[in-house]
């Protein structure tokens, strides 16, 4: 299936969520301390990380920004409190996706296969062209800008895919909950504009006036360009925002 790192420092949560992952097939190798993790990174190459954020020494925090200097690996957050901030700060560092513990092991294999499946990326059309020299690659999976690649987790990119699939279109977060991350119409909407802000900031986005992701107050988000922004926008049906929601 995946290899999985999972990196905590409680034995009993590596043993409990070791077990889960391998009986959904996974190879799994578990690290007790952010310093054992960042080496066996280096050395396993994981499919995915499940990251304890409460970790000693060298924090939960501290292991993610320096994998995402070098790395777009998945990065699956296990935080003990969900409305904890440090799982924003968490999410705009780069996580993909965040668990609670104590997490039941269905909840737990459920987001490793989903942040693997985020891989099969739309396809229907080979390289998509847009305004001010950004050039998508669905097939290719890659993203360019004036000529120079951006480097995008794999959140980052099924988002960008999904909004450009349809230029104008106004998407609730809810609905990007679920097509990409495949959560539940309850979802964490925090993983939504997380994902927009770091998304923004590595395609240059002007953080008042945002070219390609714009934010539709009281609804969502959807993606510009000059060939659809003079054109009404097209709210897609159960947006699930209340009115006034504002975002990053």
């Amino acid at each position: 299936m995946a290899r999985v790192l999972l990196i905590d420092d409680d034995r009993g949560v590596r043993e409990g969520m070791s077990l889960a992952l391998r009986r959904q097939g996974h190879e799994v190798t578990t690290a007790a301390s952010g310093e054992d993790g960042l080496h066996l990174w280096r050395a396993v190459r994981p499919d995915v990380i499940v990251l304890d954020l409460m970790l000693p020494g060298l924090s939960g925090l501290d292991v993610c920004t320096r994998i995402r200097t070098h790395d777009q690996v998945p990065i699956i957050m296990a935080t003990a409190r969900g409305d904890d901030m440090d799982v924003v700060v968490g999410l705009e560092l780069g996580a993909d996706d965040y668990v609670v513990k104590p997490v039941r092991a269905q909840v737990l294999s459920a987001r490793v296969r989903a942040v693997l499946r985020r891989t099969a990326l739309p396809t229907s059309t080979p390289t998509e062209t847009y305004a001010d020299g950004l050039i998508i690659d669905r097939q290719g999976l890659t993203v360019t800008r004036h000529g120079q690649a951006v480097a995008l987790a794999r959140s980052e990119l099924m988002l960008l895919m999904t909004l450009s699939a349809s230029p104008g279109q106004v998407f609730s977060r809810q609905q990007l909950l679920q097509a990409v991350w495949e959560h539940s119409y309850h979802g964490d909407i925090r993983l939504v504009d997380a994902c927009v802000k770091r998304l923004r900031t590595k395609l240059g986005e002007p953080s008042r006036a945002p070219r390609y992701i714009q934010t539709v107050r009281g609804f969502g988000y959807r993606f510009s360009n000059h060939g659809y922004a003079e054109q009404p926008a097209r709210i897609c049906e159960a947006t699930g925002d209340a009115p006034g929601t504002t975002a990053p």
